[in-house]
């Protein structure tokens, strides 16, 4: 149960900045600047396009391995040349989710 308040001074221009990145990460200012404080790890929530691209890569991700599969016994240098493509969008998503 939190009852104790701290105040502490800012000018408005850090005011305006410490609530953007509040509102990016999905927490209220008063909850950014504690976990800030206590070196916890803040994540940016990601926007609806965000989400929205990172859907359609996973998609063409997919769609990739399959082609690459397809053609596996019929051409096999250009399935390993879309299976290398499959696994860069795949890393690309790994890293996008650290």
């Amino acid at each position: 149960m939190k009852r104790e308040t701290i105040q502490f001074r800012c000018s408005v221009f850090e005011k305006k900045l410490l609530k953007i990145k509040a509102k990016k990460a999905g927490l209220s200012l008063s909850e950014y600047c504690r976990s800030s404080a206590f070196n916890h790890t803040l994540i940016e929530r990601l926007t609806e396009e965000q989400l929205q691209h990172y859907a359609m890569l996973v998609k063409y991700g997919n769609n990739f391995k399959r082609i690459a599969n397809m053609f596996k016994k019929r051409n096999p240098s250009l399935a390993a040349e879309v299976e290398e493509l499959a696994n860069q969008i795949r890393n690309h998503l790994n890293n996008f989710k650290k």
